[in-house]
């Protein structure tokens, strides 16, 4: 845990001393802000959810699951944390994260490129789509479609084709961030679980600098688990209420937080 933490905490602290020069190097950038969220709720979670994906369309939670053999796409009460309906992911694939477009659901899997499209909310599987390398995680910004795949770089795809249209290398402190993986989109900023780490770091979508760092510290103690894959993972945003929720690999709660109003 500590060696996952370690390249985040030093890109927040700041470059490394460097020997005096004949010409001033450039200034340093200013590091994030690191947030604790205040928490609003907490809610029942299944804590046999490997959560790997998470979001609220039309007032509904949808939650993606994750490990082959027990990767499904759920339709989850809020209330009660129990699943209302679900739909396994194809061929004892690891499912990762969801995202809704339009009358969709949109899934990715770790390895092997295969994406799938779910009806919603009845979950039926309607077709698949392909993309190169890993998938991690998406969310979008009512635009695009955008794509986390454990590197620095977030892909952003047209939803007509699933195709990159651009990407964006992710930075704090001025050096590549690795390990982006759930993603949401809140206020005009992408967020994101820095796997293995209790941080979500929120992004600029223009120019890819973390804008500020909030810290599950506080939660990840409060579910007190020590298996170390049981991270911080899930975000979701009810658009309509303004409402944000967090939760985490194998996590028995899910939260709503907010950020003090200094940090928004």
């Amino acid at each position: 845990m500590i060696r996952a933490i370690l390249p985040l905490v030093l890109a927040l602290a700041g470059p490394a001393a460097v020997p005096q020069q004949a010409t001033p190097a450039p200034a340093a950038p200013t590091p994030p802000p690191i947030e604790k969220p205040v928490l609003v709720h907490a809610f029942p979670h299944d804590p046999t959810a490997f959560t790997e994906g998470l979001l609220i369309a039309d007032g509904t939670l949808y939650e993606s699951t994750g490990r082959e053999g027990e990767s499904f796409i759920r339709q989850v009460d809020l209330a009660t944390g129990k699943t209302l309906r679900r739909a396994t992911v194809p061929d004892g694939l690891f499912g990762e994260g969801i995202v809704a477009w339009g009358a969709e659901l949109r899934s990715v899997t770790w390895h092997g490129g295969r994406g799938f499209r779910w009806s919603r909310p009845a979950l039926k599987k309607l077709g698949e789509w392909r993309y190169d390398g890993e998938g991690w995680a998406m969310t979008d910004d009512g635009h695009h479609i955008i794509l986390s795949d454990g590197t620095p770089r977030l892909r952003f795809l047209d939803p007509a084709t699933m195709k990159v249209v651009r990407t964006l290398d992710v930075t704090v402190n001025g050096r590549p961030l690795r390990n982006l993986n759930e993603l949401e989109y809140i206020d005009g900023q992408v967020w994101a679980n820095v796997w293995m780490t209790p941080y979500i770091v929120r992004i600029d979508p223009a120019t890819g600098v973390v804008a500020g760092v909030v810290d599950l510290s506080d939660l990840v103690a409060r579910v007190g688990l020590t298996d170390r894959d049981s991270v911080a993972n899930g975000i979701a945003y009810d658009r309509a209420r303004h409402r944000i929720f967090v939760t985490g690999k194998n996590w028995p709660e899910l939260f709503e937080i907010s950020l003090p109003r200094a940090a928004r």
